[in-house]
């Protein structure tokens, strides 16, 4: 019996744990992992936190040692990219035009930068946050301090390098449309909070307002705003959120919205090929609906879960949606998802003046979403309670006498 083919197209952490996974379940034939990069493959975090920060060195980014690929006999193809699939024949071609026969196939292509098309907007020094690269030319940017640096966009990248470029010594101004930070993720209750702490760090919000172009000759050295405003920029970095990378999948006739559109095993509308990470759409049972999570925990999780499946496995993937972040004194993690028209009440545990709480995001009395900030070792508890789907008491909810593992 010939040896079986899985390839994995994006050379990304869901991809690499993919392999990885594949390796430890005992699956013995070929491992073609590619990536488009020349780097191999990396967690995103540490690029708007500790690697540009320059707390982390490059290494502690990258999912395994170097040496880790040919140790477990995975083909690790950098610099090169899946170009197309043949469906019928089960064959993709590289851009190498190399063509490879696959029994299955995994889409972790992952997702890249929305770009403003404004007039100006191909000036220099103008910065997208995605890759390894895009991380190092924006740390040379900041890390000098004494720039002007204006952040497009107030959600998680935004205000994660809005705090690195004021760590650096830099002037910032954060624009974004909403009236609050965040406000699509969390609403406004919660986005107030992270208002306040970039503002008491010196940091200008232009909320309600929006980018309109640029100006400068060949270099930035101005931010137009919607309201009309001129906002002196050294430095520009945009993070107006991302698209989900469906080239392939649209080409190939796979089903795709938002996404490539994946069931709870993560596999895609042709039952040889799954998707997993920021690329996928994938129905959560557990949430009812489909949810595309964009969340480093969902490339850690989603990329093995894809490999079990793979292989036959029942795999339900039902993941809570996680995630962390640091911005200077404060760390949270949040857990669930809570945009505005997605719950209807706000309830905190501790104290939200000194940012030392938990708040629940409620729905019908039932919670929905949880973030502890400055509060840790309760991330357990908060998604036991988001399982539960069990109406609870908010006075209870509110008392920290209450552990909260009575109210799951």
């Amino acid at each position: 019996m010939p040896e079986e083919t899985f390839v994995i197209a994006g050379a990304s952490l869901a991809g690499a744990k993919a392999a990885e996974t594949l390796r430890e379940e005992g699956f013995a034939g070929r491992v073609l992992l590619v990536g488009d990069e020349i780097e191999r493959p990396y967690e995103r975090p540490p690029l708007s936190k500790g690697f540009l920060l320059d707390k982390e060195a490059r290494d502690k980014a990258h999912v395994h040692e170097a040496d880790w690929y040919d140790k477990h006999n995975v083909e690790l193809r950098t610099g090169t990219s899946v170009a197309s699939i043949d469906r019928a024949a089960h064959q993709v071609t590289l851009s190498t035009r190399e063509p490879i026969s696959y029994d299955r196939l995994l889409l972790a292509t992952g997702a890249s930068p929305r770009r403003l098309e404004v007039p100006g907007s191909k000036l220099q020094g103008i910065h997208y946050l995605r890759t390894m690269a895009d991380s190092a030319a924006l740390k040379q940017a900041l890390a000098h301090g004494g720039r002007r640096v204006v952040v497009a966009g107030a959600g998680w990248i935004g205000l994660e390098t809005a705090a690195a470029a004021r760590s650096y010594g830099n002037e910032v101004t954060v624009i974004d449309p909403e009236p609050t930070p965040l406000h699509a993720a969390m609403g406004p209750e919660l986005g107030g909070v992270f208002a306040d702490l970039h503002r008491e760090h010196g940091v200008i919000l232009r909320l309600d307002d929006g980018v309109a172009g640029f100006w400068g000759a060949g270099q930035v050295s101005a931010v137009v705003t919607s309201g009309g405003a001129e906002v002196p920029a050294d430095v520009v970095i945009v993070g107006i959120g991302v698209r989900p990378n469906t080239r392939l999948a649209e080409e190939a006739g796979l089903d795709v919205s938002d996404g490539v559109l994946v069931d709870q095993s993560l596999r895609t509308s042709d039952p040889d090929i799954f998707a997993a990470g920021d690329v996928a759409n994938a129905y959560n049972p557990l949430l009812g609906r489909r949810i595309r999570v964009e969340h480093w925990a969902n490339a850690l999780n989603g990329g093995p879960a894809a490999a079990r499946a793979m292989l036959g496995q029942d795999v339900v993937y039902d993941r809570i949606p996680y995630f962390f972040s640091d911005q200077y004194d404060l760390g949270m993690e949040m857990s669930g998802v809570a945009a505005p028209g997605e719950y209807d009440e706000v309830v905190y545990r501790g104290d939200r003046e000194s940012r030392e709480f938990i708040a629940f995001w409620l729905s019908g009395g039932r919670v929905v979403a949880g973030m502890n900030v400055n509060v840790w070792d309760v991330t357990g508890d908060v998604q036991a309670l988001i399982r539960s789907d069990r109406p609870v008491d908010p006075a209870r909810l509110a008392d920290p006498k209450t552990p909260l593992a009575e109210l799951a």
